[in-house]
């Protein structure tokens, strides 16, 4: 009798467990559109762009090399870069800026604004922000965190630069991301945000780009802070990850549906992940 509460017991429990897993994957990572293995031959417009990403990374890692508070001439290097970039484009780049221990701090937005703007509406348009830090870690170049974050910003940029969106696009070059000053009010994003608060500024997405261009088709070439991750996600480290908090959901399955989609007569991009 007591051995068949036991298994009566652990059978619960099992239950139990298999049903969270079930919801785990069905409300997290079950997501639109088809995953792909294997990415097909780049296009020629794909090719040029591989090179204009390949050009801005080695620019502010290979030639800036390592930017932030302690090597503040090239932290400025890297704004003065990113500014020109912008502005090369046809932007307008300007520099949201603020003071740090007696130092000047930049962050650099650009506005292509909606198509909806100066009409006759009852409010502004909501705006877009896609956006990445472009300071390093101390002892590092930053050439994948987050020179590959920043030359996907720069890239996106010049391609909408002369759209005529719905929305107002925004795009933001965060500086001090990295510690000391990451989670503090001194963090570049934390200061911008504060402003657009201040100002009103009706925000209804953000995509933050983040060290997106490591890659690795090795077994076991992909870990977790936590264990349990790897219970849900590869162990192969050739995919992007998508993350969101629960509440930006929605948002995150239509990025996810979107990148998933192919562009005619182009190759499917490589695979992807929720988080």
């Amino acid at each position: 009798m007591i051995l068949l509460k036991i298994l009566s017991r652990i059978l619960r429990v099992t239950i139990a467990v298999v049903a969270v897993l079930v919801l785990l994957w069905w409300f997290g990572m079950r997501m639109p559109g088809k995953n792909v293995s294997k990415a097909g031959p780049l296009s020629p417009d794909e090719v040029v762009l591989r090179e204009e990403l390949r050009a801005n990374v080695q620019k502010l890692a290979g030639e800036i090399g390592e930017r932030n508070m302690w090597h503040y001439t090239q932290l400025n290097a890297a704004a003065d870069f990113i500014e020109d970039s912008f502005s090369r484009a046809g932007l307008r780049p300007r520099r949201d800026s603020y003071e740090m221990q007696g130092q000047a701090c930049h962050n650099i937005e650009v506005e292509i604004p909606s198509t909806a703007q100066g009409a006759a509406v009852s409010s502004p348009p909501p705006i877009i922000v896609i956006g990445a830090h472009y300071d390093s870690v101390f002892g590092s170049p930053g050439a994948n965190d987050n020179g590959t974050g920043m030359a996907a910003t720069l890239a996106l940029a010049r391609r909408f630069a002369s759209a005529k969106p719905k929305h107002t696009l925004r795009f933001v070059a965060f500086v001090n991301e990295e510690p000391p000053y990451f989670l503090s009010g001194e963090m570049g994003s934390l200061v911008y945000a504060r402003r657009c608060k201040e100002r009103g500024d009706k925000i209804s997405a953000m995509i933050s780009l983040e060290t997106i261009g490591y890659f690795s088709d090795a077994p076991h070439s992909q870990t977790y802070p936590s264990p349990g991750l790897g219970l849900f996600y590869p162990k192969v480290g050739n995919f992007i990850g998508f993350v969101s908090n629960v509440h930006s959901r929605p948002l995150l399955r239509r990025v996810i549906a979107l990148f998933r989609k192919p562009a005619p007569k182009a190759p499917r991009f490589p695979r992807s992940y929720p988080a």
